[in-house]
């Protein structure tokens, strides 16, 4: 009988992962209780609600969430929906990911019962009627827990749940020094894709498919990467050579004979075929390479005078970068996957974010979105939504993990596959992922491989 993942440690070594966590029904329907409305969820930033009654919604399946700032430094959440008959206060305008506004008091459009911006019902009418029953407490919104982090937006709706802080664990030490907070949106896109919430995330969670999936990318460099688990949470970063530590962080310099060239080709590539990763800022100090350095200058050099040139020509805009170690750059890695469904991908000046869900309690599908941000000086961040994208549009990186995405979903159902077998170095994040549903959803645990 196959053993059973018992703790992360046993993660270091083979293991395998049935499929019924990607395509069972059943699994998808009981997520919703077990998973969804008991953990912390990224569900916007705080930059979305700058003004007293500004608000947006978030959505997990049925549940429905309404996120507003009740104060100059008070955020509240609540139910999206009217404690009299059950209708959503807020509804999201047809083909958008989610609500948003600007209200001081909430109107339910059924039966005008409103509610202020603490949640405390003000009109009733005929409240009489009702012959002294409706307390505060049953015609109040339903709180729904909200903190901050990151810049971010948090719910959980668990009303007993742990603080954030106390969830996410060592993330916040490993990121707070990226002053992410600071950084905003450049683009936002999402989509409703044909595969399940955890293929769409786990295609983001590994440097593994590089080599294969994203060929281009060979000519620039070797990107074997390694996978760390942090309880709930894992990071993933690129091994580097000694001396350049930084190259295990995202701004990393091209390999080959001249790396001059090959750090340049590879800014433009990522550019032009990503719009991710990297800033023009960053595009710019990289072409001035091959006229800024003598040919033959060794990679540690061009690295630390490209990020140099770089940072200086923000500092003349404005845009001020945080100094990071070498050190602890080599420990952050790439990028941290927030449990269950949220990824950061952080950098001292810009970051790519993905975050899926699912579409309904249909296994096949999920919503999944991308974000890109970057510093900008005070007042210049361009004005963004989520922009509905359909798979072809995306930038052409980003297609060719689409491809993978919808094939595997599709390749999971057949009657041959026998489970996933992910990489124990580099794909460890995917193994660590099940292992947590395990402990939320009583199923699914990744077995130790024979």
């Amino acid at each position: 009988m196959a053993k059973i993942v018992q703790s992360a440690e046993d993660l270091i070594g083979p293991v395998t992962v049935p499929a019924e966590a990607y395509i069972s029904s059943d699994y998808a329907r009981a997520e919703q209780h077990r998973l969804w409305r008991k953990t912390w969820l990224q569900a916007g930033r705080i930059e979305d609600i700058p003004e007293i009654g500004d608000f947006i919604t978030y959505e997990i399946g049925p549940d429905s969430v309404i996120i507003s700032r009740a104060g100059a430094d008070e955020i509240r959440a609540f139910h999206n929906v009217c404690p009299h008959r059950g209708r959503r206060l807020i509804d999201t305008p047809p083909g958008k990911r989610n609500a948003k506004g600007k209200r001081m008091s909430f109107i339910c459009g059924y039966h005008a019962w409103t509610f202020n911006l603490e949640g405390r019902c003000t009109y009733i009418e005929h409240k009489d009627d009702w012959q002294g029953a409706l307390s505060d407490a049953r015609t109040s919104l339903g709180k729904v827990q909200v903190d901050t982090w990151g810049g971010w937006l948090w719910i959980n709706l668990d009303p007993d749940c742990a603080p954030l802080g106390d969830y996410l664990g060592a993330i916040p030490e490993m990121l707070d020094p990226y002053q992410l907070q600071n950084m905003r949106y450049r683009w936002r896109k999402w989509i409703v894709f044909d595969c399940n919430w955890k293929v769409a995330m786990e295609a983001f969670a590994e440097t593994y498919h590089v080599f294969s999936t994203h060929p281009e990318f060979n000519d620039f460099g070797q990107f074997r990467g390694w996978a760390h688990t942090h309880g709930l949470h894992t990071n993933i970063g690129y091994e580097a050579p000694k001396g350049m530590e930084e190259d295990s962080g995202k701004l990393r310099v091209g390999s080959g004979a001249d790396p001059r060239l090959t750090t340049a080709d590879m800014q433009n590539f990522t550019w032009a075929n990503a719009n991710t990763n990297t800033t023009q800022t960053l595009v710019d100090a990289a072409n001035r390479l091959k006229d800024e350095l003598p040919e033959g200058t060794p990679a540690t050099e061009v690295s630390r005078h490209w990020i140099q040139s770089a940072r200086a020509a923000d500092e003349k805009r404005g845009v001020v970068w945080p100094v990071i170690a070498a050190e602890h750059t080599a420990k952050a890695g790439t990028a941290w996957q927030v449990f269950p469904n949220f990824q950061i991908g952080h950098a001292v000046n810009n970051m790519l974010c993905y975050s899926a869900r699912p579409f309904g309690d249909d296994p096949d599908k999920c919503i999944f979105e991308a974000a890109v941000y970057e510093l900008y000086p005070q007042g210049e961040a361009p004005d963004t939504e989520w922009d509905y994208t359909a798979a072809e549009n995306w930038p052409p990186v980003l297609q060719q993990d689409f491809a993978n995405m919808a094939a595997v979903q599709q390749g999971m159902k057949n009657v041959g596959f026998r489970g996933t077998q992910p990489n124990p170095y580099m794909e460890r994040a995917v193994a660590s992922l099940h292992f947590n549903l395990a402990r939320f959803m009583g199923a699914g645990a990744p077995t130790v491989m024979d």
